[in-house]
Order: C-alpha cells, then structure tokens, then sequence
C-alpha cells in the first residue's frame, strides 16, 4: 500500500518531473496484472486537465532473469524515441525514499491487455488478420530500429546490455538450467527438452534487441486495434526468431489452438506483417525451434512462480496456480521433440 506521506512525496516528484507545479493526485488505485511488478493507476490534476499514469515497482519477490525496473525503463524509453508503440515514459526514480523501492512512471493507455480476453472477445481489437499484421510490423520495429544501436555502436543508456552472445539458443539453455538447479526442482522432461535444445540450436546469423515477452497478454487493444506494446523487463540482444516463436507458441494462444498467431489471428498474416516491415525473410525452422523452447521456458518460469509461493517469499493463490501449468507444459515439450518430427 501507498500511505499519505509516500503519496505526498510521490505528488512533489511527479510535479519536478513534469515541471507543473499545480499538479495534484487526484486518485490512486491498483491495477490487476503483472505478477513481477506492483501496478497502479495514478490519477493527477495537471493545468487544469486530468493526466492518468501508471506507476511500476518490484513486487515483494521477482524472477531472477527478469531485468531491474531502471533497465526495463532505459529500453522502454529507446524503444518510445525508436517510434514502437509503447506507454509514453515519463520518469523513473532511483530513490527508495519515496515509495520504499524505486519505481516508473508512464502514461496510461487506454485498452485491453488481458490475454484470454483478448484472445476471445471478439469485439476487441478490430480485424483480427489486420491485427496480426500490425504486430507483426510492431515486432519488425523492435528488432530492426534497435538493431541500429548495436551496428552503429551507439550504446548511450542501453549499455548494461552489454554484447551479444554469439549463441543466444545455447545461452538461453544455459540460463534455464541455472533457474532448474536453483529451485533443486529434478524435472526429467524439462531435462530431456534442454537436451534436445542444445542438439537443435539453430545459428543466430544477425542478432537483435528481443522483446522476449511479445505475446497476447502483453499488448494492449481497443475496439479498433492495437494500442500499445508493454512489459519489456526481459528484453535484451537475442534471434528475433525467438520472438516469433514466442508469439506463436502453442501455450500463448489461449485455447484458440487454430490461431497460430498468439491465439488472435493466422501465422501468415503476423508473418507477412513482419517480412513487409522488417525486409528480413523468416526462418520456419528456427521459429519452430523457438516454440518449444518456449514451453521450456514458460515451463522453467511456471516452476519459479510456484516457488515462490511454496517457499513463503510471496504466499499467492496466482503464483500457485501458475506452478501447477508445468505438467501440461512438459507435454508438450515432449510431444514436439518427438525424434520422429525432427532429424538430427
């Protein structure tokens, strides 16, 4: 909770940041979604027009390999400079003074993020193919125009994302591991599907910046389309075939099994979105990769919610259900490595 002299101190940055010294907040209430930040809406009187904000902060516990919120903020704010559709930033604070941890600041979009929602109702979101296609552009942006700051070398706030590794599908294996062996969590099919990854990884001929979290649930609509782009706290240099592979992995498509693209529309149209942005020709092999390393992962992340509800670090009904996905993901990790579907 947000008690009245952490809200006092929150109005007095708020007023520095946007240089309005009337500025006053009017409401504050919690925003559902988002089991690794704390959301709320802020609702501010600014020069005599209402201004709406949604302010971001930790929640009591994280995913390791989700990235600080001052990191998320850095590439949010390239990514908003870049002309991807994303929340206006607004500020973010270091100091923990004000609200107890640092926090973001940005500006409110109007829509609908929740996936399921998404995904079925259908008066969210306009033409559904147009949709799709529009994604798939959004996505091109985020890989090609952020490109641009590794060729050029101008690094300037995104430095802490360092260098690409030359092997992003073996780094990312790695990284998997070390989560599996942190919890001591002995899962013979998640091993299995490790295994299987590493005899498959697909060269990264030309990494990018990847969002590494684009799915239904993690962009926003209204009734005539998308309106924004969120939740970049696992964004860094990657194969932009992850992102595909991500977006059109099974387990994100919300029970709408025949819509491959994120459960709202054909894989065609995101592609064709994608191709006509970016100039790039998509890899079918590698995005087929990609999707079952998404359900490695998404099964690895399941298993570290679950975690942290059963270690007591944050007692939550979600986080337990959440754990519970695993069985379902292991399924499929097992289906689609089937020696049968691939060859060595």
């Amino acid at each position: 909770m947000i008690d009245e002299p952490q809200r006092i101190a929150l109005r007095d940055w708020l007023r520095a940041r946007l240089d309005a010294p009337d500025l006053t907040i009017e409401g504050m209430e919690p925003l559902s979604g988002g089991s690794i930040q704390e959301n709320w809406m802020l609702r501010c009187a600014v020069r005599g027009d209402e201004r709406r904000f949604v302010l971001r902060k930790d929640s009591p516990a994280t995913i390791a390999s989700s990235r600080p919120r001052t990191e998320e903020f850095a590439i949010m704010n390239a990514a908003w400079r870049a002309g991807v559709r994303v929340p206006e930033p607004i500020g973010f604070c270091r100091e923990a003074g004000i609200l107890g941890k640092p926090f973001a600041v940005m500006g409110l979009v109007d829509g609908v993020g929740l996936g399921p929602r998404v995904a079925k109702d259908l008066s969210l979101g306009g033409d559904r193919e147009a949709l799709a296609e529009d994604l798939g552009r959004e996505l091109a942006k985020i890989h090609g125009v952020l490109h641009g700051i590794l060729r050029s070398g101008a690094e300037g706030d995104l430095a802490f994302l360092g260098t690409p590794d030359p092997d992003p599908a073996l780094a990312g294996i790695r990284r998997l591991r070390a989560s599996l062996d942190a919890m001591g969590a002995p899962r013979p099919a998640i091993e299995w599907g490790l295994r299987w990854a590493e005899r498959h990884a697909p060269p990264c001929p030309e990494p990018t910046l990847v969002h590494r979290d684009f799915r239904t649930g993690n962009y926003m609509v209204d009734a005539h389309g998308l309106t924004a782009i969120l939740d970049w706290e696992f964004a860094g240099w990657g194969d932009p075939m992850e992102d595909i592979g991500w977006f059109c992995a099974e387990c994100w498509r919300f029970g709408r099994l025949t819509l491959e693209a994120g459960g709202i529309g054909t894989r065609e149209a995101f592609y064709r979105g994608y191709e006509g942005q970016s100039g790039r020709r998509i890899d079918r092999q590698a995005v087929r990769y990609w999707e079952v390393m998404a359900h490695l992962r998404w099964a690895v992340i399941a298993l570290e919610q679950g975690f942290r509800h059963i270690s007591g670090a944050e007692p939550s009904l979600e986080l337990a259900l959440t754990g519970r996905l695993t069985p379902e993901l292991e399924r499929s990790i097992l289906r689609d490595t089937d020696p049968t579907r691939w060859t060595a």
